[in-house]
């Protein structure tokens, strides 16, 4: 099975998120993803045997209960892999206020989440952990200095990152051939 875990901001702020990208969404000409599917990837994991799928639950509940809650907004945006050759469009998720202890303690859950599901025998992606909301795809590389500019004027509401979630991910079977996203399973932070 397909799978990742990740922190999903609440319908609130998603829904200020839309609202500040849907008067433009028409212009990109991009592969827009659904609101409804943003969140911040902590752990990629392309394939999860049945068999490994039960510890894998119990090492990422500790996991999260070896991490306090922290308060996040999604603020500006970048492009993957740069601006210049851009394939992905994201909004970037600012920790605690900006403060650097913030944006450790996230890369902290990351780091405990890919080490959870490695010590449950899945392989996991190893790309240098960067949060965001991935908000579109290119067929091609594009520049997309005018994209990053325009996101640089987002700041959306704060809120809190008190859970993760391990997600299921059926390709195809969403709207128009998109993935369809089914949470699997809460994991609160904190002990």
């Amino acid at each position: 099975m397909r799978m990742f875990v990740a922190a999903v901001p609440p319908p609130e702020v998603l829904e200020d998120l839309e609202e500040f990208l849907s008067v433009r969404r028409e212009a990109g000409g991009f592969r827009w993803t659904l609101p409804e599917q943003w969140h911040v990837t902590l752990a990629f994991l392309a394939e999860v045997p049945d068999r490994t799928y039960d510890d894998l639950v119990d090492r990422l509940g500790r996991a999260a209960r070896k991490r306090r809650p922290m308060r996040a907004a999604v603020v500006g945006g970048g492009a993957f892999p740069n601006v210049g050759r851009a394939r992905v469009l994201w909004a970037g998720v600012e920790l605690d206020a900006g403060q650097p202890e913030g944006t450790e303690e996230l890369r902290r859950l990351a780091t405990g989440c890919r080490a959870a599901a490695s010590k449950a025998g899945i392989e996991v992606a190893g790309e240098r952990f960067k949060p965001h909301l991935t908000l579109a795809r290119m067929s091609r590389p594009i520049e997309a200095t005018r994209w990053v500019r325009l996101l640089d004027a987002y700041r959306g509401p704060d809120f809190a990152i008190d859970e993760i979630a391990l997600i299921a991910s059926h390709l195809g079977e969403g709207p128009r051939k998109r993935p369809r996203y089914e949470v699997r399973e809460r994991f609160a932070l904190g002990g």
